[in-house]
């Protein structure tokens, strides 16, 4: 069985990328109902249960079960590249009633007295979820949610770069394999059935490390959303980037080569500081050096800057990274 969708060259051309906390967030219930699904995930588990105690999150998991349809609104589409978590918990709050409503009415999940409370008053509802997100969030997510973040940059990044240099079927042929760009149709394996196109709002592609290693979509009412697997989610809770190796180090300087190093995939100031454990300016300041030097470089990317080694940084590098 599998979803298909045509795409219109104006839908090709209208394709995005972006990341969402709320996303994540909502996956990591399931993590919590599933531990075994997602044992890279296992740090963080460990890391958060104690503070579960202190939550209650029957409402939540109620409507997101452990697997199958999870309530669409409360996991928005990201109507910009890096929302912020938020903006989206507005986005929630906002949620017609009667949307909520319906969605709630489908969801196959076991607490049935939970989902009936909710169907009772769907205002009252939202305003629980949204609630219970935010505590959730700041509980057990928050202080995470930097490193998840720089894991989807370097994605999206890598994805944008690979659409731009082949298109739409290098992007799609190396998404994941449950997706197929037959060149006018996206087929998605999912365990049911659905076919048509698009609603003239191009597609949002969103990388998700808490939902790995499946994909999911949104469609109407919503805008046209893929989730899929990100790349190198087994490398979210290493302990730091590794050492620079010595001779490099002695180059260059520590923190310089451990940056070159990283930059291997482009990598924004903000995201390179936190994978580094080091301020934004003391980033800024290296990668200064290192552009000097000539083995690095920055490139725009919407109102964003995102650096890069030059392939002079790639010969310093070689045998290193």
């Amino acid at each position: 069985m599998s979803i298909t969708w045509a795409l219109k060259p104006e839908d090709v051309a209208r394709i995005r990328f972006a990341f969402s906390p709320m996303w994540e967030l909502v996956a990591s219930l399931r993590t919590l109902q599933q531990p075994a699904r997602q044992s890279m995930h296992l740090p963080w588990l460990k890391a958060v249960r104690p503070r579960l105690a202190g939550l209650d999150l029957s409402e939540l998991f109620a409507l997101v079960p452990p697997s199958g349809y999870l309530a669409d609104f409360i996991t928005p589409p990201p109507d910009t590249p890096i929302p912020d978590f938020a903006t989206e918990l507005d986005r929630v709050r906002s949620t017609d009633p009667e949307r909520a409503r319906t969605e709630a009415a489908i969801v196959a999940g076991t607490d049935r007295a939970v989902i009936e409370r909710f169907l009772a008053d769907p205002a009252a509802g939202v305003a629980r979820v949204a609630d219970a997100l935010e505590e959730y969030w700041e509980t057990c997510f928050a202080e995470f949610w930097p490193r998840v973040y720089a894991l989807l940059e370097r994605d999206v990044l890598r994805r944008s770069r690979e659409l731009a240099q082949g298109g739409a079927r290098q992007l799609f042929d190396g998404l994941d394999p449950a997706v197929t760009w037959t060149g006018e149709r996206l087929l998605i394996d999912r365990p049911w059935c659905a076919s048509g196109g698009l609603h003239g709002d191009g597609l949002v592609l969103v990388p998700s490390a808490f939902y790995w290693p499946s994909v999911a979509v949104m469609s109407a009412p919503y805008q046209s959303m893929l989730v899929y697997p990100v790349q190198g989610v087994g490398t979210l809770w290493e302990q730091g980037p590794p050492p620079a190796p010595g001779a490099l180090a002695a180059l260059i300087g520590s923190s310089r080569a451990r940056i070159l190093l990283a930059i291997g995939e482009p990598a924004t100031t903000s995201a390179l500081a936190s994978r580094m454990a080091l301020t934004p300016g003391a980033v800024s300041q290296h990668l200064g050096v290192l552009k000097a030097g000539g083995l690095a470089v920055g490139m725009r990317v919407g109102k964003q800057v995102v650096y890069r080694r030059t392939l002079a940084g790639d010969m310093l590098t070689a045998g290193s990274s």
